[in-house]
């Protein structure tokens, strides 16, 4: 398995058998979509100008999509109220490695949330802040609260990137977090039995 990190919350996991491209709104940020006709295209909000994809997945529910299972899990966005859930979490199991892409999703998440989720091997997570995401504080809640073997931070500031509101550096965001990144690389590879014994914060180069 292989991931790939192409800026924003935008990543595509590759497999022997499948493809995954997760949040691909580049187009919109002034970049180009990354999304290719076979791809399984999640996206953690409901969006309407999604590229052509084999399937496009934005809702919560049970999906077994060319081999890959993938588990939509119904979230609180950073920005709803209290008791609103208009975001989507989603799990990926590729082989025996699982992969969590969280969105803007609020850090308070739910014991029946993280039963769901259940164990994470992957996880994915925003660390701009600036109350459109999550800041560093709320990221280290959720990472807290998930225990994954890797993290990769993910929707920090890019030059590249037109994004709706500035967001933390990459550097900023690191050192509130008080984490190191055990690797920086352009793409992660992994293969079954690979996962590390503690956990690791893995910075991806954007493609």
């Amino acid at each position: 398995m292989e991931l790939q990190f192409y800026g924003a919350n935008c990543l595509r996991i590759s497999t022997k058998k499948a493809a995954v491209t997760i949040d691909d709104n580049l187009a919109s940020l002034g970049l180009k979509s990354i999304t290719k006709p076979d791809d399984i295209a999640i996206y953690t909000s409901v969006t309407k100008n999604t590229p052509k994809a084999q399937i496009v997945i934005d809702a919560p529910g049970e999906y077994e999509v060319s081999g890959i299972s993938i588990h939509g899990v119904s979230a609180r966005a950073h920005m709803d109220e209290e008791g609103k859930f208009t975001s989507s979490m989603f799990k990926i199991d590729a082989g025996d490695i699982r992969i969590v892409a969280l969105g803007h999703v609020h850090p308070d998440l739910t014991g029946d949330e993280l039963e769901e989720l259940g164990t994470v091997d992957i996880l994915l997570v925003p660390v701009g802040g600036s109350g459109f995401t999550l800041d560093p504080i709320g990221a280290l809640k959720v990472i807290k609260a998930i225990e994954p073997k890797i993290i990769i931070p993910t929707h920090y500031a890019d030059k590249a990137i037109n994004y709706e509101v500035p967001q933390l550096s990459l550097e900023e965001a690191l050192k509130e977090l008080g984490m190191e990144p055990a690797e920086t690389a352009p793409k992660l590879k992994l293969k079954e039995g690979e996962l590390p014994e503690v956990m690791q914060l893995i910075v991806l180069e954007r493609q």
